[in-house]
Order: C-alpha cells, then sequence, then structure tokens
C-alpha cells in the first residue's frame, strides 16, 4: 500500500480517499491492476506515467465516475471533491462569460464566485467570454470552479497542458498556496516523468500498476539527473527519479528486476 504523505504525517493529515487492490478493465483488458493507496488532507500526490498508462481512469476511480472491477475504494467522512477536467471545450457560438460559466456549478452566488476568480488571480475576467482566454487563463478559471465547491480533495488531470513553462511555475505556486490556505489534498496527474512540483509530497509513477513512488527531493542522489536539469529557471518544478524492483518489457509487461533501464516509467536511472 502506498501511503501518500510525507516521511512525517501530522494527525492532522487525515485520510480521504483510500484504495486497496483495485483493478480495472475496459473490454477486457486490464488498464489498473493492483492499485493501493491513501490520499490525505493536507498532501500534494503527483501522478504521473506515459499516454495510455491509467491516469485519468485511476482519477475517475477517486472521483467515483468508474466502479473498479476487484478492490475497494473508501471515501472517508462526508468527502467534497473538486475536479480540474484536463480540457474543456465551449462551443464559439455560445455566448458564455467567465462569470457565467462559474455559475454554472455554483448559480446565485456571484460573491463567492468573484472570490474564487480573485483567489487565483483572475478576478478581472469575470465579464471576459471564456473563448477569449488564453490557456494559462482558462486553467486558473478551471481551478476556481473547483475551489467552489470547498473540496477536501482537488483532483487535477493535466492542470498545465498548454501552458508555457513561466505560467506552469505560476500555477503549480498557487496548487501549494491553496493546498496550505484550505488544508485540502491534492491529486496532480500528468504525463511529464521528469519535471513535477517541488512541493509535491509524494510522487507516483503508473504504468497499469504503481511500479514506484518517491519524493521529488530524490533527484539529488543522481547526478545524471541532476545535470541534465540543472539551472532549469521554473522554482516550483523539481526533478524525480525513484526506486523499484522490476521492469517493463517493451510491451508493458512486468519483468524480472535486477538492472537499470529507461522504459515508459521514468526514461531514466534508477536505483535498485
Amino acid at each position: 500500500m502506498i501511503d501518500a504523505s510525507p516521511r512525517s504525517t501530522p494527525s492532522s493529515a487525515r485520510p480521504l480517499v483510500t484504495l486497496d487492490n483495485v483493478a480495472v478493465r475496459f473490454a477486457g483488458e486490464e488498464v489498473l491492476s493492483r492499485i493501493s493507496l491513501t490520499l490525505h488532507a493536507g498532501r500534494i500526490v503527483t501522478l504521473i506515467g506515459p499516454n495510455g498508462a491509467g491516469k485519468s481512469t485511476l482519477a475517475r476511480v477517486v472521483l467515483g465516475i468508474i466502479t473498479p472491477h476487484a478492490g475497494t475504494v473508501q471515501r472517508h467522512g462526508s468527502l467534497r471533491i473538486g475536479y480540474m477536467p484536463q480540457r474543456i471545450k465551449v462551443d464559439d457560438s455560445l455566448p458564455l462569460t467567465v462569470d457565467g460559466f462559474l455559475a454554472l456549478a455554483m448559480s446565485g452566488r456571484s460573491r463567492e464566485r468573484r472570490a474564487a476568480l480573485a483567489r487565483v488571480g483572475v478576478k478581472h475576467l469575470h465579464k471576459r467570454p471564456v473563448q477569449q482566454l488564453s490557456g494559462g487563463e482558462m486553467q486558473r478559471v478551471l481551478l476556481a470552479r473547483a475551489l467552489l465547491r470547498k473540496p477536501d480533495l482537488l483532483v487535477l488531470d493535466e492542470p498545465a497542458q498548454g501552458v508555457d513553462v513561466a505560467g506552469q511555475n505560476a500555477l503549480y505556486g498557487l496548487l501549494d498556496e491553496v493546498r496550505q490556505e484550505f488544508g485540502c489534498g491534492i491529486l496532480l496527474i500528468s504525463h511529464d516523468l521528469h519535471l513535477v512540483m517541488a512541493a509535491t509530497d509524494e510522487v507516483i509513477c503508473l504504468h497499469h500498476h504503481i511500479c514506484c513512488s518517491g519524493t521529488p527531493e530524490a533527484v539529488t542522489r543522481d547526478p545524471v539527473f541532476h545535470d541534465m536539469f540543472a539551472g532549469h529557471p521554473a522554482a516550483n518544478l523539481a526533478l524525480y527519479t525513484h526506486e523499484h524492483d522490476h521492469e517493463h518489457t517493451l510491451h508493458g509487461d512486468v519483468d524480472a528486476p535486477g538492472h537499470q533501464h529507461g522504459d515508459e516509467c521514468g526514461g531514466g536511472k534508477h536505483d535498485h
């Protein structure tokens, strides 16, 4: 079981969602297998892996959208979850402002909608048509929408997609502020196998199962990764190396442990 909390977890970091030996199949093909983890309040977990590894499927299991074929999912207490999708498309012919878009999630509470936009730094956009937003602006509006639920857990699917490095840095810093201010847990999903938030408490590498996990600080033990990314301008980004006890074949099957490899789980050096 992966306990997605830092090395020293305070008693206030209560468990939010626990997955125990979860498996999901689509058309007879196993997309997720043997997934066991616990998400805690006040902790950021970054889930990384290649396209098709099952990251979005795992997010939907956490959200309750998908019921696993095996294993159990326990949501602790009266859990409120805010979700930030990977992308959203609004028809160009639909006359919808940012405030109107947020009202679809919470109607009749204009003050709260303005406060949510202010919290993510885009209050000035409340009358802007959503079709005119940049990628970074839209991501902040989507985050404001998720915060309207006053969530115990935020699930963010590729939140930095379509955002430049400076925008990613700012967004990741904002997420850390939100985590600290609201005390919510955050599950952050990314396909980027090399750069993750420095604020992340736990990094989990998924390739249909949890193949490895660790803290971003582990990169300091790997001179190859350190040299590769030294001097990266994004202060809130960190490098990730990890340990695991097996490798994948080219077809994604688990092979015997014992040596370094550069597969879909990270593409770098691993300690065995």
